[in-house]
This record gives structure tokens, C-alpha cells and sequence, in this order.
């Protein structure tokens, strides 16, 4: 046996002929987590294989999506070299050729119509300094309005909620390691086993320790499974289920009267509202017993430290600003933050979605998270960057929103930066129509999405493998992501793409730029004095640590680990509470008897986002080739749907048809849907266009349907 084990390794040795090791960060959620990719060339074929790293994040853990990453990386369908669309063919092209296009077509259309008329289109995946130029992009070397980006569908009710309440949006109030120190956690909305995976053994680790753990949403998950009490509430009820917690908790007198009074505004309106309100009403709305909401408020009350983490089973709602400001109060009048185990948690979706959003691709925003409205903050950017304060473009609108624009005809042309509209909007026909609309359509991509396709030009760009820069994990700690592997065929970096575009539009001056760290030596001056301060932070300080905290306003601050300890971020230092409705001012779908049921949407843990990586891992897809139904038995039983049977799902605004699986983790007046599908089995076809009026949210958590079975 052992003579057979050395010849074995010494037949495998001689197969490798070259191996080397990449370094890097999972491009997938927003843990971050770090990991090395082992390259193996022999003469028949080259293998990968991953390993996980050793960080204060994760902990050395990867899941599935991370150890499988490299496939899609390494997949023979990347695009490595550009491509150009004549007579609705892809044919190569040179970089000359298509950096020349892009003059003619950008030129003739400003020209033409205005330079509002060409529109950038982001995405919450981006490094922080490719998030940051391209912003920069938009507003100087295309002086459009027009730009925002797929992480308005992410984290857009929950930062706008935590900017309005506290004065600043970082996805966690605290470290990761302070959830094992806390008596009591609110999870809202959101199903972290499946989406973040390595986040889970925080929350085990503090259940072990006894802390009592509350989990809110419509469907029993393998998060779900681990709380002490799961409220399965009906479906875009969370606004009112926090307003009967709050009640409940100022009725037994849990509320902290001295925090309230020193550090916070607006707790007398909030406590005037919800005592007007009768319990048991709240308990109809919600569907979730009295006595079971008796049961949390006392828990959460009674605790002396507590969490509350939302995602975006509660903030992708057209009331999703207002239900997050909700749990926010909860927070606020029990005093249950600023200190160790107390604190506030947004568990970001994408992998940059909290660095993506503070530094500029958002349409109201310029780096640090600053507004663009601001006639200080817009003079402050504008001599950073060596232009008048006047020629800076104002507020454009939402991301949906500049599909409307389209069908309008204001917008002609768009430059589509790492995202995939077309799957990853609601109303998706809609937003489809609107891009077949556009004269002209720049696609930077790793692959040829459905967004893509549509694409009159498609440039490509760098893998996480390839692309070093600094990622903002859900902590709001930054950190260094190397990338030492070389660039395949003809790609370059989002951000070499940024600058020689710009450069062709006569702007190369601005955009003088030759590595990441350059380009992030000026967000640090950008971002000075800003909400978002990156300015004490630098690569070399990275390199040699793991990961730095913002606001980190000098070169020798340590980084801000737990924000509120002394003070909120409003000008007079205090948080501020809001009385929030049971009841959305824009009313949401219900159901009916044409569309009986309640569909929701969420994440399955092969899959990421509008799934072009994780479909073009083998390994993932096989785990999941193809999207489902989850349908409770007897409500499968009373629409006549069989079990593994096709299924038509139609809404109002589309249909779509995908394979029943049935199980009891799902209501009975509610179906799931995960959204990582295109073409037929595109989810968001279904989903209205209706948005949250505060931050411009989607509801993709709630739409009314019919269900059919395929004959």
C-alpha cells in the first residue's frame, strides 16, 4: 500500500509542471473572506483547488460559493478581448478600434441631445476605487447626472434609515466578535445561513452562550432554525410588528428614560403613536399572536445588551426606509447601541455593497458621503478634482428610475459598469424594452450577460484574481484585496478601462492614473472630512494589518471599531426617533381572487445575485441548474400543482414558469422564488415598478400571483 502511495505522489508531481498560489478575497458576499487559489499546469490540464485564510472576519472559513469561485474566473466563456456588434453579431475588435467607437458615439449623442443624454450605470461588486472613478467618470469626463448603480436594490432602505436616525451609514454599528457578547438578537428579514454563510458560527457561538435569538420572516430557513422564537409573520407587515414590539416594551417600562433623554430626539411623538394603537390590531396585521409578541418584546426588553440585524427581507419594500427606521427605534428606546453587544447591524448583500455606496456612484452623491447638493460639499469635491464647482452635474435619479428616463427618450445611451440590469430590476420586461431602446450601449463585463446582449460594445474586464484594490466589508472595515494573477487575453482593469475612455473624451488629465493605490491615494483626500472619512488609511497600513475601521481621520488613528460610544452624527449629537405608520402611505399589492397569493424572493446558497459567475461554475450549478417554486403542500394540493411539475407564476405584470419543490417552511398564502435566473425563469418580470418614495427601493419582497401547473 505504501509503495503504491509513492508512486502515486511521484506520478502526480511529475503532472504538475508549474504551480503557483494566488491570494485573494471571495468577490461573492460582503464577509470578504480571504483565500488563496492554487494553480496546478501539467501537459494535459490545470487544476485549482482553494484554501482558506486566516483573518479576523471569517475566521479562516469559505462556503461553497467562495471555494468554487475560481471556476467562473478561469470559465472558457470570458470575454478577453472587446467585441463589437455588427448586424447583431459579437466580432473582436482592437482597443483602438472600440476606444474610437466610443468618442464617435458619446460625442454625436451629447452633441445632439445634451450630456444628460448618456447615462452610467454602476455596481456594488466594484472595488472602492473603481466605485469611486467611476463616479468620477460620469460627473467630469461625461458630465452626466445620470449615474447610479444595483446597489439601490441592496442597501438603499437600510442606509438611507441609518443616515436619518444616526447621521451615518456603516453596515454594522460594531465588530463582528461583539454578537457572541450580547444577551439578546433581532434578525429581521434576513436568512445570513444562506446568503453568509461564515457570519453563522458568530450567531452559534452566541446562542452557546445563551444568548436569545429572534428571527422575523415569512419562511422557516436554516437561519430560522437556530432562534429561540421565529415570528412568521405575513409578508410586508414589519413596520407594524416593530410598532407592537415598541409598544409592548414602553408598557412594561423596558425603555432606557435616560439614554432618551440625553442622547436622542423624538421619542414623545413615537411613544404618543404606538400607544394609540391597539395590540391586538397589530396582531391581525402581522398574522403573529399577541402572546408571541408579548414573549420577544419582554425578551428584547428585558435584555441588557441587544442587536437588531436587518436585511432585505425587510428593506426591499416600498416601505422598507420606514420599517428599518422602525427597528431602529427599538434600538434607540432601550438605549441598546454605542455600547459593547449593543449595536445595529445592515448585513450587506454584495461584496463591496457598503464601500460601492459611499463614493459616489449613488445619484445623489459624491465621495465621503457627501451630498451633491450640497453647495460645501460640492466645492470641496470640486477642488479635489481640479474642476469648477459650477460644471459639476446636479441630483439624477434611481436606478429603475433612469429606465423611465429611457422610455422617455431623455436618456440615448448607457454605460453598464458590472451589473446586469435587465435580471436584477423589478418589472424586468419594462427595463428590457427601455435598453432595446438606447442607440448606444457599453457593456463592461466578464461575460456576456442578458444585459450584455444587448450591449453594442463589450469590454473585458479583470476578476477578482486579477484585480487588486480595496473592498469595505459589512463591518465597515476596508481592506486589501491582492491580485497577482495575470490579466487573460486582451482585459484590463475597470478602472485602466475608466481612464482610457476618458482620455479619449479629452479628459486625461483627470484621470492620469497607473495603479489602484494611486487612484486610492485620491479618495482618501476626497473622502477627508466626510461622513465616510477614508483619509487615515492608506496601502501601506493595509498591507500590514487586517483591515482598518472608517471614520479613520488620520494616519494614526486606529480606526473607529464602535461607533455612538460618545456621540451620533447629526449636527446637535443625538439620534433621532421617528413615529412610523402600520401602514405605507403608497399602498402595497395584495392579494385577490385573480392573484390569490403572496410571492416573495430571496437567495439560494449556490447562487449570487443575477447568478452570471455562480451559473458558470459547474460546481454551483449543479447544486441548483435550474430556478423553483417553494410551495407549501396544501396550498400546492388546492392548485392542483404536483410536486416537481412545471409551474406558471403570473402577476400582473408578467409571467414566468419554473419547477415546484414542496415544503412547510413556506406559509400557506405564500410562494418563494429564488432571483438568480434570466429569460423565463426571471423572477423580477413579475415585480411592480413601484418604489419606497424615500430611498427609491423596489418591493421585490411582496407581489400578489396566480399559479398554474404547466399540462
Amino acid at each position: 500500500m505504501a509503495e503504491r502511495l509513492v508512486k502515486y505522489s511521484r506520478a502526480q508531481q511529475k503532472d504538475v509542471q508549474d504551480e503557483r498560489s494566488y491570494d485573494a478575497q471571495c468577490p461573492y458576499c460582503s464577509m470578504q473572506c480571504k483565500m488563496r487559489v492554487i494553480e496546478q499546469k501539467g501537459p494535459s490540464r490545470t487544476q485549482y483547488k482553494t484554501i482558506a485564510l486566516d483573518n479576523p472576519t471569517s475566521e479562516g472559513r469559505l462556503c461553497v460559493k467562495g471555494i468554487h469561485a475560481y471556476q467562473h474566473a478561469v470559465h472558457r466563456e470570458r470575454v478577453k478581448q472587446p467585441l463589437f456588434k455588427v448586424d447583431g453579431q459579437f466580432v473582436p475588435v482592437s482597443w483602438e478600434f472600440a476606444l474610437a467607437v466610443m468618442k464617435e458615439k458619446f460625442t454625436k449623442i451629447q452633441e445632439e441631445f445634451g450630456t444628460d443624454a448618456v447615462s452610467v450605470y454602476g455596481g456594488g461588486s466594484l472595488t472602492n476605487e473603481e466605485a469611486y472613478l467611476l463616479g468620477k467618470f460620469a460627473r467630469v469626463a461625461l458630465k452626466t447626472k445620470y449615474i447610479d448603480y444595483n446597489g439601490r436594490f441592496c442597501m438603499s432602505a437600510a442606509a438611507s434609515a441609518a443616515n436619518q436616525a444616526f447621521g451615518i451609514d456603516r453596515g454594522l454599528t460594531n465588530r463582528l466578535d461583539e454578537i457572541e457578547q450580547t444577551d439578546c438578537i433581532i434578525l429581521a428579514g434576513t436568512n445570513i445561513a444562506e446568503c453568509q454563510p461564515t457570519i453563522m458560527p458568530y450567531f452559534e457561538r452566541a446562542k452557546e452562550n445563551g444568548t436569545k435569538i429572534i428571527v422575523i420572516d415569512p419562511r422557516v430557513t436554516e437561519t430560522s432554525k437556530m432562534a429561540d422564537w421565529h415570528i412568521q409573520l405575513k409578508p410586508g407587515t414589519d413596520a407594524a410588528l416593530a410598532n407592537g414590539l415598541l409598544k409592548l416594551i414602553i408598557e412594561h417600562g423596558y425603555i432606557d428614560e435616560a439614554f432618551l433623554s440625553e442622547r436622542t430626539t423624538g421619542f414623545d411623538e413615537v411613544m404618543d403613536h404606538v400607544q394609540s394603537m391597539e395590540i391586538e390590531s397589530i396582531s391581525t396585521l402581522t398574522d403573529v399572536s399577541v402572546e408571541q409578541l408579548e414573549k420577544v418584546a419582554l425578551t428584547f426588553g428585558k435584555a441588557e445588551r441587544a442587536m437588531i440585524f436587518t436585511a432585505r427581507g425587510v428593506e426591499q419594500q416600498t416601505d422598507g426606509y420606514m420599517a428599518v427606521r422602525n427597528f431602529l427605534n427599538l434600538l434607540l428606546a432601550t438605549g441598546s447601541i454605542g455600547k459593547l453587544g449593543c449595536g445595529y447591524g445592515a448585513i450587506t448583500g454584495q461584496g463591496n455593497g457598503q464601500g460601492g455606496r459611499e463614493h459616489g456612484q449613488k445619484a445623489d452623491q459624491l465621495p465621503g458621503y457627501r451630498s451633491i447638493e450640497n453647495k460645501e460639499h460640492r466645492q470641496y469635491i470640486a477642488d479635489v478634482w481640479g474642476v469648477n464647482e459650477e460644471d459639476l452635474p446636479r441630483k439624477g435619479v434611481s436606478a429603475y428610475e433612469m429606465m423611465e428616463k429611457i422610455h422617455e427618450g431623455e436618456i440615448k445611451a448607457m454605460f453598464i459598469m458590472g451589473s446586469n440590469p435587465i435580471v436584477s430590476n423589478p418589472n424586468a420586461t419594462y427595463v428590457k424594452e427601455a435598453l432595446e431602446k438606447l442607440s448606444f450601449i457599453v457593456s463592461v463585463d466578464m461575460f456576456i450577460s442578458e444585459s450584455g446582449k444587448l450591449a453594442d460594445l463589450i469590454l473585458p474586464t479583470t476578476s477578482y484574481l486579477e484585480d487588486e484594490g480595496t473592498m469595505t466589508n459589512v463591518e465597515g472595515r476596508v481592506m486589501l484585496r491582492p491580485a497577482s494573477k495575470e490579466k487573460p487575453g486582451e482585459t484590463k482593469h475597470d478602472w485602466e478601462i475608466l481612464c482610457e475612455v476618458a482620455g479619449v473624451l479629452g479628459k486625461e488629465k483627470y484621470f492620469a492614473f497607473h495603479s489602484a493605490e494611486q487612484i486610492f491615494d485620491e479618495l482618501r483626500v476626497a473622502s477627508r472630512g466626510g461622513i465616510a472619512d477614508y483619509y487615515g488609511i492608506t496601502y501601506e497600513r493595509l498591507r500590514e494589518g487586517d483591515g482598518i475601521f472608517w471614520p479613520c481621520p488620520t494616519t494614526n488613528h486606529s480606526g473607529t471599531e464602535r461607533l455612538f460610544e460618545e456621540k451620533f452624527y447629526h449636527q446637535d449629537k443625538k439620534a433621532k426617533l421617528m413615529a412610523v405608520s402600520n401602514t405605507p402611505a403608497k399602498k402595497k399589492e395584495s392579494t385577490s381572487l385573480e392573484f390569490p397569493l403572496y410571492l416573495t424572493t430571496g437567495r439560494v446558497v449556490a447562487h449570487y445575485l443575477t447568478g452570471v459567475q455562480t451559473r458558470r461554475s459547474s460546481s454551483l450549478a449543479a447544486r441548483d441548474i435550474e430556478s423553483h417554486i417553494q410551495i407549501h403542500p396544501e396550498t400546492a394540493d388546492k392548485y392542483g400543482i404536483e410536486e416537481g411539475r412545471l409551474v406558471k407564476i403570473r402577476s400582473e405584470r408578467g409571467e414566468i414558469v419554473v419547477r415546484s419543490r414542496f415544503s412547510t417552511d413556506v406559509r400557506f398564502d405564500t410562494v418563494f422564488v429564488p432571483f438568480h435566473w434570466a429569460e423565463s425563469q426571471n423572477i423580477n418580470d413579475l415585480i411592480s415598478n413601484e418604489l419606497d418614495p424615500t430611498c427609491r427601493m423596489p418591493g421585490f419582497k411582496i407581489a400578489a400571483v396566480h399559479i398554474t401547473m404547466v399540462t
